[in-house]
C-alpha cells in the first residue's frame, strides 16, 4: 500500500510541476495591463497557484508514505 501512495504521490507532484511550468513559461498569457510607461503580460496566475498547489501536494503525500514511522 505505501507503494501504491508513494507512486500516486510523485505522479500526482509530477503533474503539478508540468501545469504550473506550462502556465508561467510555455502558453500565451492570460491577460494585459496596460499602464502609461509600458504593456506587460501576465500568465494565468489561478493555473499556476494550482498545478503548483498539486506539487506539493503530491511530493508531501510521496514524502509522508516514504518516511518509515515507528
Amino acid at each position: 500500500m505505501r507503494i501504491v501512495v508513494v507512486l500516486l504521490g510523485v505522479f500526482v507532484a509530477a503533474a503539478g510541476g508540468v501545469i504550473a511550468y506550462r502556465a508561467l513559461f510555455v502558453e500565451p498569457h492570460a491577460a494585459v495591463v496596460v499602464t502609461d510607461r509600458s504593456v506587460r503580460e501576465v500568465p494565468d496566475v489561478a493555473r499556476a497557484a494550482g498545478g503548483l498547489a498539486l506539487l506539493a501536494a503530491g511530493a508531501g503525500a510521496a514524502l509522508f508514505a516514504a518516511l518509515r514511522r515507528r
